[in-house]
């Protein structure tokens, strides 16, 4: 069993840190059932193990924290659905990537409810959008906007951390940060690209389409685990 959580308000980061802990650690002990955690944070910036120093070009304008995350330096705020994803690869196969994969897919599938193509990129964390609507790069090649990001650290090859996803938060606060390391390419939501989503039909569509990346091992189509990688990467 999966236990689907929402957490009302925005939830501090110190906080989130901690359940997660409490909550991986149950579950490496058998204590408690993998878990998906639903939040928003107040502003704030988050710097995964491969953070650089210049990423950070605003030290000072929202709190920043050691996140222990893989990847590089990201925003959280208010419009931006977290998805803390507590699932224990014990069960799931121990495969790394893999699993990032399979985080990959489910947002690309979640974008796919709203009819927005998500797309990995290679050499490019996260998951990006076309931006046809945007004038063309000065190389004649169309822009491209990133709309999730991914992350996660393992204990005892129980996850931690997971995805996020930009619904409608302010895209100016991703100013103080060269969002995980790529300078060349901007960040959008879903309400940017003018779809009307609001963080309710977001979560509708995450828990529609969760099984479909994670089904239950054991079941029948447990072999949808068994990514196609190709560039795939944390951040």
């Amino acid at each position: 069993m999966v236990e689907w959580i929402t957490a009302p308000g925005l939830v501090p980061y110190p906080d989130a840190l901690a359940f997660m802990e409490a909550r991986v650690a149950d579950i490496a002990a058998g204590r408690a059932d993998e878990a998906i955690w639903l939040l928003e944070h107040p502003p704030l910036y988050t710097a995964g193990t491969s953070a650089r120093a210049e990423d950070l070009t605003e030290p000072e304008r929202f709190p920043v924290y050691a996140a222990g995350r893989g990847g590089q330096y990201t925003y959280h705020g208010p419009g931006q659905r977290v998805a803390y994803v507590m699932l224990d690869l014990n069960r799931r196969g121990r495969d790394v990537r893999k699993f990032v994969c399979a985080l990959e897919n489910w947002v690309i599938e979640t974008l796919a409810e709203f009819n927005v193509t998500g797309e990995r990129r290679a050499g490019r964390v996260g998951v990006w959008v076309q931006r046809t609507d945007k004038a063309p790069a000065f190389d004649g090649t169309p822009r491209e906007d990133k709309i999730a990001a991914i992350g996660v650290k393992l204990r005892r090859w129980v996850s931690f951390h997971g995805i996020s996803i930009n619904v409608e938060p302010d895209l100016a606060h991703f100013g103080g940060i060269v969002p995980c390391g790529i300078r060349d390419h901007g960040v959008t939501s879903l309400v940017d690209l003018g779809l009307p989503v609001t963080l309710d039909d977001l979560d509708a569509a995450l828990v529609a389409t969760f099984q479909r990346s994670f089904p239950e091992p054991g079941s029948d189509s447990d072999a949808a685990t068994a990514c196609q990688i190709s560039g795939t990467a944390a951040g």
